[in-house]
Formats: structure tokens, sequence, C-alpha cells
């Protein structure tokens, strides 16, 4: 791949984390299908002695599974991964298994281990010479720092990431990196740049047939539409498509936050009901996976839906205050303000304080780990 120049848009999308035997699997292909035969490979590998190649095979149970939300088995499996790896002598392979490990802690809000091992394998992708893992590793990184809110300190990392991407006409990543810098606009009001990046990102991972990229991307495109347009319909079509992507691969992270965008859409159209209706069922399925981000906004969503049906303002009130305090926990700097702007509309607010509760957007959200990790991070290395 090094030194592949060509446009993303005309380019298919590859899955790198699908290795050795397992190299021509393609990017859509159903994770369960994926999961089944990384099982296969990964027994043949073991019985065969082949460390590395047990290696790769296991670096895909363990995306599979985190991507099936069977958190406890990626775990092991990226751990798995990571020992066969290391005692084949493979640094490339280590990197794969700590970026694996470290996209699941992000998953699982573990967001400092999620920033120690992303720098660990971007560090140990440059020095294995695997370029790849290691712009996948400074991706999670600025992912990472991303979902915390603190765009001041990915927003460059995102932008030489897109360059790159396009650069080596890698078009899953110029998709993620579009995302990443359309999903920051849309959070800080700027709609019609969000609405043309999601757009773009949709563009060119259609084109490059990219399955799950273009469903992420549709949903922000209906998230924005929805919020700056009121285009409910448009919105509703669009996650119906965006859905039918997810049933077909099995994204069970993606189809969630898929049914809790559905609530937002309903929610901001005054369909009180039908929103809750979503909302429960985005929160039964985040809590199935483990996955503490998704589980949280799918509660405030809830919270919403049932104060506008009536719900008791006190009971609201005392409701959000909890989250405010657990999203701190996580570390979510923008989903705490959405907090405190729900008990606004709500009526309910201010939200009375509580011992460990921060001001707000003024405080230090990253950890030290990710402060160190982020201020490390140099996309220049992926040249």
């Amino acid at each position: 791949m090094a030194g592949q120049v060509c446009e993303a848009g005309r380019t298919k999308a590859s899955a790198p984390e699908y290795q050795g035997v397992l190299g021509s699997m393609s990017v859509n292909a159903p994770l369960a299908d994926v999961l089944a035969r990384g099982i296969e490979e990964l027994r043949a590998a073991e019985r065969a002695g082949d460390r590395q190649e047990a290696a790769r095979c296991g670096l895909a149970v363990a995306e599979a599974c985190r991507r099936l939300g069977r958190i406890e088995e990626a775990d092991r499996a990226w751990k798995a991964s990571y020992r066969a790896a290391r005692s084949a002598g493979h640094e490339g392979a280590m990197a794969w298994a700590l970026w694996s490990g470290g996209t699941l802690a992000r998953q699982r809000g573990a967001f400092p281990l999620a920033y120690r091992l992303l720098r660990l394998a971007a560090e140990m992708g440059e020095r294995g010479g695997d370029i790849v893992v290691r712009g996948y590793s400074l991706a999670g990184l600025a992912e990472t720092g991303r979902i915390q809110g603190d765009y001041a300190a990915v927003g460059r990392l995102h932008e030489q990431l897109l360059a790159e991407a396009r650069r080596r006409g890698e078009a899953r990543h110029t998709v993620w990196a579009l995302e990443g810098i359309a999903q920051m606009h849309r959070n800080t009001g700027a709609y019609d740049k969000a609405l043309a990046l999601f757009e773009e990102a949709a563009e060119t991972a259609s084109r490059a047939e990219d399955r799950r990229g273009w469903a992420w991307a549709l949903r922000g495109v209906a998230d924005v539409v929805s919020a700056r347009d009121g285009d409910v319909e448009r919105a509703l079509s669009l996650l119906s498509q965006a859905e039918e992507a997810c049933l077909e691969m099995r994204l069970s992270s993606a189809l969630a936050y898929n049914h809790k965008m559905r609530g937002n859409v309903l929610y901001r159209a005054g369909r009180y009901e039908e929103a809750r209706e979503l909302y429960t069922r985005a929160l039964e399925e985040f809590r199935e996976m483990e996955e503490p981000r998704g589980t949280a906004l799918s509660r405030l969503g809830l919270v919403k839906a049932r104060a506008r049906l009536g719900r008791d303002a006190a009971q609201s009130a005392g409701e959000l205050a909890e989250l405010r305090s657990v999203l701190d926990r996580i570390g979510l700097r923008h989903a705490r303000e959405m907090v405190e702007k729900a008990a606004a509309e709500l009526g309910v607010g201010p939200l009375p304080d509580e011992a460990g509760v921060g001001s707000g957007a003024g405080d230090a959200v990253l950890p030290a780990a990710g402060v160190e990790a982020l201020r490390a991070a140099d996309a220049e290395g992926l040249r």
C-alpha cells in the first residue's frame, strides 16, 4: 500500500483487519460469517503451530465479536491475538491486536485505557513498518478525543488523516475522517458544513462499496436534515436505508445508534410516544452490549420523551442529575452539556450540584494518557 496514490472515491474499500488466509474477505461480509470463518482458521493455525497466522485470525475474531456486541469474547480474542503475535515476534501483528483492544476500550467507555493501547499500537506499528495499523491507531486516538468532546485537541489530527487518506486512496479512512470532521461541525452548530461533509462521505462510501461507512454517513445526513430543516420524512427514509445495511452485516452498535437517532428525529418532530419506543429499544440494545456511552445517551432521550408525555418534573430532574454524573465519570464533555440543555428545555433546571460534578465545558476532559498520546501523535509518520 505504501506509495499508492489514487482517488479515494474510485477505490474499493478494504478491511485490513482481515489478514492472512482471511485477507480476501470483503469489508461488507456479514459479521457472523467473519466470526465463523475466523474461528475455523484460528483453530487450524493453532493446530499447525503457526503463531503469526493465529494472531491474524484472532484479530478478525476479536473485531467481529466487538462489532457484534460480544464484549467479553472480544476482550479475550484481542489479548490472545497479542500473545500469539508476541510469541511470533511480529510487531505489526502485535500493533493490530493493540489497536483492536484500544478500540474495544473506547467502545466500553474506558477512555484512559483506550489512549494507552492505541498509542502503543501506533508506536509499535511504526517500529514494525506497518503504516496501515499506525494510521488506524492514530485515527483511533483522534476519534477517542472527538467522542470526549475536545475538538481543539483532535481537529488538526482529523484533517491530517483525511489528507493522508485521500493521498493514498484509502476510501474507508477517507470516509471515517469526513464523518468525524462533519460530526464536530454538527455539534458546534455548523450544519451546512456538516451536511456537505456527511453527504461527501456517503457518496465516497457508496462508490467504494463500503456499506458500513455508508450506513454511518446516512445517519449523519439524517441527523442534520432533521435538526436543520425539520425534514422528518427524509431523515426517517435515510435511517431506514442505513438500518437495512446494519441488519445485513449484523452491525449491532451501528444499529443501536441508528435506533437512537430515529428516536431523536421523532422527538424533534413532537412524536413523543414513538420516540419513547425507539429510545427504549436502543437502551436495551446498548445495555446488552455493555456500551456505556450509548446507554447514557439513550437514557437521556428517554427522560426527555417521558417528560414530554407528562412525567413528574422532580423525577425528570433527578434522573437528569444522575445522568450528568454518569457522563462526567465517562468523560463526555458534549453529552454533559446536552443534559444541562435538556433540563433547561424541559423547565426542570438548573440541576442541583452534586459532589464531584465539575463546571462543564471549561473543565479538563482528556485523561493524562490522552493528552500525552495526542501530543505524540504525528500523521507525518504515515508518509
